[in-house]
Formats: C-alpha cells, sequence, structure tokens
C-alpha cells in the first residue's frame, strides 16, 4: 500500500506557525490581520493560490511582497520553535515501513520549504517520495497524487490520502482514492465529513487499525 501524506496539520503541528506568519505579513503591509480561522481556511494551497483566496483583488507585485514577507515570519518563527510533529506520528510510520508499505509526502508547500524541513529533521531519504504545490498543480487539483501513483505503478486503490483539509480530501476523492481524515488539523471534521472519509482520526496512530481493511475495488 502506498500512503501519502499531507505535512502542515497531519504530521506537523505547524498550523498556529503558518497562522502567526501571515498575520505578521499582513501587518507589516499595514493591513489588518486576519482572524485564526481564515488563515486556517487556506492552510493546504500552495501559497499563491492561498493569497489568491485571502486577497482576491490583490497586484501581482502585492501578492509577490506579502508572499516574501509571510516567508520570512515563518522561517524566524520555525527557526526559534521548530513544529513538533503531533503524537505517535514517526513511531506509526515506522510500523507502516516496517510493514512493507511506501511512504509519499503531497503538499501545499514549495520544494524548498519541505526539503528544508526534511533536512532539518534528518528525514531527507525518509520518504520514498513527494510532491510540491510549486512543481506541479495545487491542491484540490488530483494532479500531484496522479504523478505519485504513476511513479510507483500503482492503482488508485492501492493508495490512501491521509490530510486535514477539505482540499485533500476533495484531491483524494477527484483521484477515486481512498482517503483518511484527521480530526486536529486545520480544518474542522465537519469539513470533511461531506468527502466521505475512509477515517476520521483523533489521533494519528489509529491508522493502524485502517490498514487491514479491506481496499475498495
Amino acid at each position: 500500500m502506498l500512503y501519502i501524506f499531507d505535512w502542515d496539520g497531519t504530521l506537523s503541528d505547524s498550523t498556529g506557525t503558518i497562522v502567526t506568519a501571515m498575520q505578521r505579513a499582513t501587518e507589516d503591509l499595514g493591513w489588518q490581520r486576519p482572524e485564526d480561522d481564515t488563515v486556517r481556511n487556506i492552510i493546504g494551497l500552495g501559497l499563491p493560490e492561498a493569497l489568491q483566496v485571502l486577497y482576491p483583488e490583490i497586484d501581482k507585485a502585492t501578492a509577490e511582497q506579502l508572499r516574501a514577507l509571510y516567508s520570512e515570519h515563518y522561517l524566524a518563527i520555525d527557526r526559534a520553535q521548530p513544529a513538533q510533529f503531533y503524537p505517535y506520528v514517526m513511531d506509526t510510520l515506522e510500523s507502516l515501513r516496517s510493514d512493507g508499505h511506501q511512504l509519499a509526502v503531497a503538499t501545499g508547500k514549495s520544494r524548498r520549504g519541505l526539503d528544508r524541513i526534511f533536512a532539518q529533521l534528518g528525514l531527507d531519504q525518509y520518504f520514498h517520495a513527494s510532491r510540491c504545490s510549486d512543481e506541479t498543480a495545487s491542491k484540490p487539483n488530483p494532479q500531484m497524487l496522479h504523478e505519485l501513483l504513476a511513479e510507483f505503478g500503482v492503482p488508485p486503490s492501492q493508495a490512501v490520502m491521509v490530510g486535514d483539509t477539505e482540499y485533500d480530501m476533495d484531491m483524494a476523492r477527484r483521484a477515486d482514492m481512498p482517503r483518511i481524515a484527521v480530526s486536529y488539523g486545520a480544518h474542522v471534521p465537519e469539513r470533511l465529513h461531506p468527502y466521505e472519509p475512509d477515517l476520521c482520526m483523533d489521533c494519528f496512530s489509529e491508522i493502524l487499525t485502517w490498514q487491514q481493511a479491506p481496499v475498495k475495488p
């Protein structure tokens, strides 16, 4: 089985860092800071797409300025207090690897951002593959999932997408792939249930109970 994981809000407890970085970036521009839930709503999208949702009328130059400010604040916060994995994440991933499953990441992060975190955590060679929003289409477009399926040579029924946002669930449904939601991330479970996840986990280790379930045809 190929397990494909979102990063922020699914494996990494980084939603607070994202919210704070975006709020500080908007304040730098002299704008009113967005509410926490407003920023949480766009977590999972690629940064250009997220900014377009937050500020539909923003021009290209201002969007680039906001993007740069956000990245600067995110790095500063992460250096001072690096985001930690949610409970049982590494133990569970180790169990999946030991059982012979393949692990991949599909994230709204940039390639540079994900590689920086992989290096920081010593996970450069840990995941078998990954896709980032700046090298393919942003969620909820299923292109990154199609690319990962092609890379591993497996059909959608032999893979599962694990994520915390409706963008993850929508993407997986469009790819006709099984999907597992987590209840503790950026989007509340009520936003995830309409996409009919096979499982909605309150704790990451619950995925080990699902792996024995029959795969949908």
